[in-house]
């Protein structure tokens, strides 16, 4: 057998690209298998407590039992599959409800009430144990533009809640805060709050930051803002007696230039690289974003499409970096106009249109934001919540058959070539729904026996590579 190139050129060849293959694995590493909170709620720094995540919680279970006080009130309310199959009297709704609670996998699969059933049960759950996944203390739109001895003794009080927080294990496992942006008018403020808001937390805690801190720096255009926050982190750092990169930051997309910049290119990984390692997420911004756009305030919403634009655009930028990507927020509140114990019939009534119509926005918002890819967004109110975990819960329980189908289908397949020592040509599809598993796991729509059932177990979902399943296969089959 004759062969155009020897041994000694065909390796050279290799050699270089193989060079050029491990630098673009190190740009693009792939999508990181850490747990990706569903959303982050803000919350202005003046109101932050210690306990200000409980009784967050508290009162988004609250509006949630009040406003559907059982999943066929859910359902109609958000039209979910199988809605027009529920019964109306209450007395059939729990029938249905008990029936459904004590029925086997295979009634409960085939009947049209067990979808909403399954995602109320889910949200009752997860606001009763976990409402809030991520917060920011907000000093910027949430705080605004006060006198610099207000601000500063906001963030003092802040760190120490925050710590006082830890402490009593009442933090969410996600935390952080949102500095002013490090425009020319706002840095030294930006700079002023984050030394004022980190010394005296950690000097509260003894030298220690909440688990899955970060640092949020909005507004940002160009590299060198991302830059100066790296040199500040590594001052604290040092001052502290912190290990260098402990602090981690990420920042917001919501202006055009960071979309697109003065030549034509799009710097967003420019700015990934100014990070140095830190940057963990880019959020969306809605409302500046489409202000940036020249879009009035009327129709800055979710569903616009220069955010759909700017979407896949930060997706394109960043896809396979490990860089996770969240969605803005709905802006319109699923709160009824009027308050008090004494409310008349029609106030009542009144109150539930509002909020109805709230949660069918801020839900349609948010399945628009999942079928295109986006795992996380923004809530501003604890009225939000209900239908933040509705949406998740339904967008992955909804699909969860067919997933659950295919992927075993897969699994099957690449058994099959692992035998035979056929190729499997399709890898890419597998990637993609186990990707769809391992967020549907990680967001608590399924449990840890429903994933299971694709065939594959939990270190392989978890480790992210249906590339790294096959080759572990195989070389179990050859063992």
């Amino acid at each position: 057998m004759k062969f155009s190139i020897d041994e000694q050129a065909k390796s050279e060849l290799m050699d270089s690209l193989k060079t050029a293959n491990l630098k673009f694995q190190a740009v693009y590493p792939g999508d990181k298998p850490d747990r990706q909170p569903v959303h982050t709620l803000y919350g202005g720094a003046n109101l932050f407590s210690s306990d200000s995540i409980v009784k967050i919680g508290s009162a988004a279970l609250k509006s949630f039992h009040t406003y559907a006080p059982n999943f066929v009130a859910l359902a109609k309310v958000l039209k979910l599959e199988g809605f027009e199959h529920l019964p109306d009297t209450l007395n059939d709704i729990e029938w249905l409800g008990n029936y459904l609670a004590n029925a086997s996998a295979d009634e409960r699969k085939n009947h049209p009430g067990w979808l909403s059933y399954n995602v109320y049960q889910k949200i009752t759950k997860k606001l009763e144990t976990e409402a809030v996944e991520d917060f920011r203390i907000d000093f910027e739109d949430g705080f605004g533009n006060r006198p610099d001895d207000e601000e500063d003794a906001t963030a003092v009080h802040a760190a120490k809640e925050l710590a006082e927080g830890m402490r009593n294990g009442t933090i969410s496992p996600f935390i952080g805060i949102r500095i002013k942006p490090f425009t020319e008018d706002l840095k030294f403020r930006g700079i002023r709050t984050l030394d004022l808001f980190l010394t005296t937390l950690l000097a509260e805690t003894g030298g220690k930051l909440p688990d899955h801190f970060i640092v949020m720096l909005p507004k940002v255009t160009i590299p060198e803002q991302v830059t100066t926050l790296v040199r500040f982190f590594e001052i604290i750092e040092k001052t502290n007696g912190l290990p260098h990169g402990t602090l981690k930051m990420e920042t917001m997309v919501e202006a055009t230039q960071i979309v697109m910049d003065d030549e034509g290119r799009n710097p967003l990984m420019r700015i990934v690289r100014a990070s140095e390692g830190r940057l963990l997420a880019a959020h969306f911004g809605t409302y500046d974003y489409t202000a940036s756009c020249g879009i009035t305030a009327k129709y800055q919403t979710m569903a616009h499409s220069v955010c759909d634009f700017a979407h896949h655009v930060t997706k394109v930028a960043l896809s396979h970096t490990g860089i996770f990507i969240s969605d803005g927020a709905t802006n319109v509140m699923p709160i009824g106009p009027h308050r008090g114990d004494n409310l008349t019939f029609e106030q009542l009534e009144e109150n539930k249109a509002v909020v109805h119509n709230g949660w069918r926005i801020g839900f349609n918002h948010t399945m628009h934001s999942l079928v295109n890819g986006l795992y996380q967004g923004w809530d501003l109110n604890p009225a939000q919540l209900p239908m933040r975990y509705a949406a998740t819960y339904n967008f992955f329980l909804s699909s969860y058959d067919d997933a659950l189908y295919r992927l075993k289908v897969f699994v099957e397949r690449a058994a099959i070539s692992t035998l035979t020592h056929d190729i499997f040509d399709d890898a890419a599809t597998g990637q993609g729904l186990l990707n769809f598993f391992l967020k549907a796991l990680n967001c608590g729509a399924i449990t840890e026996e429903e994933a299971l059932a694709t065939g594959l177990t939990l270190d392989e979902i978890r480790s992210r590579s249906f590339y790294k399943i096959l080759q572990g296969r195989r070389a179990a089959a050859k063992a």
